[in-house]
């Protein structure tokens, strides 16, 4: 597999990407990945990646504004604004590439970017494929799973990060937590779940803009659902307690080339062991039938 650095820019911030190729490939499809709430790359998505390279695709994958290794200040802000106007430059990036044949892109994106790939594809219209696993597509459906004690703490944390911005004393959250404690997501699966995608000496830090609190009960990309043209997997987890099953079931049947996948997973157990080649494997299929490589 050959590794390419591959850095663009987006609103003229440059942004960190790595380009990784099958051996002896000739413009072979590419799969355009990037991570969910918070995360960077490098947790759990090469995984993915070098079962896809092993199959013949090529792959692209990047780093938001402000996390890993892409530039960009202030740092840990997510935010569905500027995360779509990220996809929307690493696109128009990866289509300049010679060594993939743009025609045949597809847009892989899980949890929080489960959502964006279904809105970018809705917007584009030129993606051969999409890949959703356990996508963020409803943001009053992901908020009921907080407890009301929690989403209250979050909703002033949001307003003092806002207030705080206006003369420069940002204010942060943490992205996850154990059970108990005030995070973004902190769940029963969580926290080791989050954690374990992790490498050893990641850049990373358990922390995030609090102003995207305001944000999340707003987004829903499964709104979108029914302008992707292009063919669509969804995949999600039977006991997700993060992004509930049953909204990714829902946009899913209303997407008009639209499979629907329900493992027997929370939200985590897809990146890992036994769950993983499960879900790796229904990808590939579905990559093989709709984006065949050599077609």
């Amino acid at each position: 597999m050959q590794s390419v650095d591959s850095p663009f820019h987006s609103q003229g911030t440059r942004c960190a990407g790595t380009l990784l190729l099958p051996p002896r490939a000739k413009r072979p499809p590419v799969i355009v990945m990037a991570h969910g709430f918070g995360a960077i790359r490098a947790a759990g998505l090469y995984a993915f990646a070098e079962r896809f390279v092993k199959a013949g695709y090529a792959v692209f994958l990047f780093d938001y504004r402000g996390f890993g290794d892409s530039e960009g200040e202030p740092r840990h802000w997510v935010s569905p604004r500027r995360h779509l106007q990220d996809w929307k430059a690493a696109l128009v990036h990866v289509r300049k590439l010679p060594q993939v044949d743009a025609s045949r892109l597809v847009l892989w994106g899980s949890s929080f970017s489960g959502g964006h790939v279904l809105q970018t594809a809705a917007e584009d219209g030129s993606v051969a494929a999409v890949i959703a696993q356990v996508p963020h597509v409803s943001g009053l459906a992901s908020v009921s799973k907080v407890p009301l004690a929690s989403l209250v703490k979050l909703s002033v944390a949001a307003l003092r990060d806002v207030a705080g911005s206006l003369v420069g004393r940002p204010h942060y959250s943490r992205i996850v937590g154990k059970p108990g404690e005030l995070a973004a997501m902190s769940s029963a699966e969580s926290w080791d779940g989050y954690m374990a995608l992790f490498p050893e000496g990641a850049r990373w830090e358990n922390k995030v803009l609090s102003r995207i609190f305001l944000e999340l009960p707003l987004y829903s990309p499964g709104r979108f659902a029914s302008r992707v043209k292009a063919p669509t997997l969804v995949v999600a987890g039977r006991q997700d307690s993060v992004t509930p099953p049953k909204a990714a079931q829902r946009a899913a049947a209303r997407l008009p080339q639209g499979e629907f996948e329900l493992l027997d997973s929370n939200h985590f157990q897809p990146y890992v062991d036994a769950m993983f080649e499960k879900n790796i494997g229904l990808q590939l299929s579905f990559l093989q039938r709709k984006v065949p490589v050599g077609a």
